[in-house]
């Protein structure tokens, strides 16, 4: 058995029925329930030696948390033990409505600011293990248009055109967009091709008479940080 499973446990339905996922949520709401025990929900049974909770309990602890999970594609879900392709499409599932949900609080709130498109797109691009290019596309009160993905390229590095990301921009009449990737990394620092590239954009911009409102780089948080780099409130725009 690999390291990282728990020992066998009972069934579910071996267990008092207070200890069981589905009663304890409807006893006690979601919020009650662990983090295995809110997969094992989804996951509804187990294998042999271990039920639902033990194989979320694996999950857990192979891959650490929630955000790592997150990264995940329904194919590396199905690597699990226990985790066939019908559980793996329903976790892959359960994430992509989270990510969904964290954007629809921004739908009437101005995006002007860059801690505003940060809480739009950051806790999203955060779980990508590569790196994806993605314009922001903004009404003339700075509220959302709709976000539209450029390219998505490695653990390093991505690449793209200008006219690539201001198609968009004039297909869907937007006033101004925003420029946001991701450092899987986690440091938001901007790169030489970074800055290369953002000099490009905003020439064309400019020829085009659109307003490029600022390139985000989104990184994990840090002490001395805020977890994105911007490319205007760094004078660099």
């Amino acid at each position: 058995m690999p390291e990282d499973l728990a020992p066998p446990t009972s069934r579910l339905h071996d267990l008092p029925e207070s200890d069981r996922p589905r009663e304890k949520m409807k006893r006690l709401g979601p919020a009650a329930l662990s983090n295995a025990e809110l997969l094992a929900i989804f996951l509804g049974t187990g294998t042999v030696g271990l039920n639902a909770v033990d194989v979320g309990a694996a999950l857990i602890a192979r891959h650490r948390n929630f955000t790592a999970l997150g990264r995940l594609s329904w194919q590396d879900f199905t690597d699990q033990r226990a985790v066939g392709e019908v559980k793996a499409l329903l976790l892959a599932a359960a994430f992509e409505i989270g990510r969904r949900l964290a954007t629809e609080k921004w739908d009437s709130v101005p995006l002007d600011k860059p801690d505003a498109i940060d809480g739009l797109v950051g806790p999203s691009l955060r779980l990508e293990p590569a790196e994806v290019l993605k314009v922001v596309l903004l009404s003339v009160r700075c509220t959302l248009i709709g976000i539209e993905e450029i390219s998505r390229g490695t653990l390093t590095e991505t690449s793209a055109h200008p006219r690539e990301v201001l198609l968009p921009v004039i297909r869907r009449r937007a006033w101004g967009f925003v420029l946001v990737h991701n450092h899987p990394g986690g440091d938001p620092t901007p790169s030489s091709a970074d800055r290369q590239f953002t000099r490009r954009l905003q020439d064309g911009a400019q020829l085009l008479q659109l307003n490029f409102m600022d390139h985000l780089i989104i990184g994990q948080p840090s002490a001395d940080r805020p977890g994105y780099f911007s490319f205007r409130e760094h004078g660099l725009m």
